[in-house]
């Protein structure tokens, strides 16, 4: 996890024990609230990383609401797609999304024209989890150090390709920053999901990519493929046997995915509240954390307005990356 989002979450964590109280004087549209099910939209396939985050959170944030969460998946564009079918949705309390990094703040540099805008359109609710991208290679490669995988592609200019789930996430920027930090070059292939971008590195369609562990540690423990490092600034402590991408000689490298819920922007604050506060309660439950730590999610679980200040954090950091790299969606 990167310095600027390690003391973000602990600030997260700090503060939440002080605003139990807060959420006793909600007006009583919280309390009657929900009335019927909720959908949670996840802008990417069945089987991707924020899809499986929804279905470990949901069972015990249904019992906690009372009424059953309906996960609907609508993958396209990048998550764009399922990003602004929530923000065009009617902010009567019974649509979220959970989303990821990319559609939530770097498609708003990535994209000139964006059919939503993030920070406009939607309502943050809750940070809900973190988790470390794992740099791995082909088993084609016959390489198995960082060393020996950025030696390569020194070597071999355009001979290369690396996955990503798609232009703008952090698989593809993550992957981005380390080209312009080793003057190296690979061609970008962009997938709909991190379980297909995981397919194509064991069929040897692509030669590398950093995504989600959830995806890639099982097949690495099969020996499908080989994994060197982790994205995050520091160790993993879901990963503590990997060296991060510093350790091995890359500088400055801090590209670690997110999962946040958010909400149509005319959700009734009072809704907002209470859905933050239940998913926080539920983050903390020792079972749910146990499920997520086996997933390879760091569960975290903030307040609407500490998601918007880190949001806003991420678009400073990654913006100069983004514009640097000269991105275009169609890369």
């Amino acid at each position: 996890m990167s310095r600027s989002i390690a003391r973000t979450v602990a600030k997260i964590r700090f503060t939440a024990a002080l605003t139990v109280g807060v959420f006793s004087a909600l007006g009583a549209t919280a309390q009657e609230w929900p009335q019927k099910p909720v959908r949670i939209v996840v802008p990417f396939a069945a089987g991707s990383s924020p899809d499986i985050l929804a279905r470990i959170v949901n069972d015990k944030l249904s019992a906690r609401l009372g009424q059953p969460l309906v996960v609907d998946n609508k993958p396209g564009a990048g998550g764009n797609s399922g990003t602004d079918i929530v923000a065009k949705a009617a902010g009567d309390g019974y649509t979220f999304l959970l989303s990821v990094n990319a559609p939530l703040v770097y498609n708003t540099v990535l994209y000139s024209k964006l059919p939503y805008d993030p920070f406009r359109d939607l309502a943050p609710v809750s940070l809900a989890a973190t988790t470390p991208n794992v740099c791995v290679v082909s088993n084609d490669m016959k390489v198995d150090s960082v060393k020996g995988w950025l030696d390569a592609m020194k070597r071999n200019p355009g001979k290369y390709n690396f996955a990503s789930t798609g232009s703008g996430s952090i698989s593809h920027l993550g992957v981005e920053l380390i080209k312009i930090q080793t003057q190296s070059f690979a061609v970008h292939i962009p997938y709909a999901s991190s379980g297909q971008a995981t397919t194509a590195i064991i069929q040897g369609d692509v030669h590398y990519a950093c995504l989600p562990p959830v995806s890639v540690m099982p097949q690495v423990k099969a020996g499908r493929m080989k994994a060197l490092a982790v994205t995050s600034a520091n160790r993993s402590s879901l990963l503590p046997d990997l060296p991060t991408l510093r350790e091995s000689g890359v500088p400055d490298i801090q590209a670690v995915p997110w999962f946040a819920y958010m909400a149509p922007r005319a959700t009734p604050p009072a809704v907002v509240e209470r859905m933050s506060r239940e998913i926080a309660a539920v983050l903390k439950d020792p079972e749910v954390r146990q499920r997520l730590q086996t997933a390879y999610f760091d569960p975290v679980g903030s307040s609407p307005e500490e998601l918007a200040s880190f949001m806003n954090e991420e678009l400073k950091r990654w913006k100069p990356v983004i514009l640097r790299a000269g991105l275009k969606p169609e890369n």
